[in-house]
């Protein structure tokens, strides 16, 4: 394991919250495409001189959160306010949604075109749980998490989904609020104590953290094992497979 040198005994617990891009599939690779091809495309449009978008500005500003928040924070950070906009908006639209619509759209090429698999790591871990019989849940900002499930032939391995859609719908707030794994939790019958999340994202770790629940385990994709073990993660490990006894 990255940190926290000690297994986890899954036996205590009363059911396990997956975020999705990233944790089970590795969509967020995608995702971090999709938001680079859109971001830097939007600045090199702009009159004014704009650093580049990179990876740094993902992980700073994107990378968990909700699509719109993502865009209005990373636009914030650049000192450039834009009209909200609606959900509806064109992709063409220079409105934070239009912008935020303008990467859905490239997402959903990708995962069209190229389809997904998730890791093989991950997969271990949900068979160990199935086997005990725990509940599991999905709780992703992202409005694509059914369609990433279905086409990685997950859908019917958990109990709930909670996606962005969902969160809306349901006038809850994204991560980094604990609302969305709060709502999994319910749904699943698991007490907030008994309840394990899994995260790879900053602001899905904080969330986790300011939940009240059981246990948070980072998984280092990329933001770093310091980092997430701030943001209060209990221990962080590169890959599911290490938490499989």
């Amino acid at each position: 394991m990255t940190s926290g040198a000690r297994t986890v005994d899954w036996a205590t617990y009363d059911a396990v919250l997956f975020d999705l891009d990233g944790v089970i599939t590795p969509t967020a690779e995608v995702h971090m495409r999709a938001w680079e091809s859109m971001f830097n495309g939007y600045l090199t449009s702009r009159a004014d001189e704009q650093a580049t978008y990179t990876d740094a500005d993902y992980f700073a500003h994107v990378d968990g959160k909700p699509r719109y928040d993502g865009v209005r924070d990373f636009l914030a950070s650049r000192g450039i306010v834009l009209p909200e906009g609606t959900s509806d908006d064109d992709d063409a639209r220079e409105t934070v949604r239009g912008l935020g619509n303008r990467k859905n759209n490239a997402f959903n090429e990708v995962l069209a075109r190229d389809g997904v698999a998730a890791y093989p790591g991950s997969l271990a871990l949900l068979d160990h749980l199935a086997s005990l019989g725990l509940p599991m849940a999905v709780v992703s900002s992202s409005v694509n998490a059914p369609a990433v499930l279905t086409a990685a032939g997950l859908l019917d391995r958990f109990q709930t989904v909670v996606d962005g859609k969902v969160a809306a719908d349901l006038g809850l707030p994204g991560k980094p609020a604990p609302d969305t794994f709060w709502h999994a939790a319910d749904a699943v019958g698991a007490t907030l104590t008994g309840a394990v999340v899994l995260e790879d994202a900053v602001s899905g770790v904080r969330a986790g953290a300011a939940g009240g629940f059981g246990l948070v385990v980072g998984v280092d994709r990329g933001a770093g094992s310091a980092t997430l073990t701030a943001a209060g993660a209990d221990l962080v490990v590169a890959d599911l497979r290490e938490l499989v006894p």
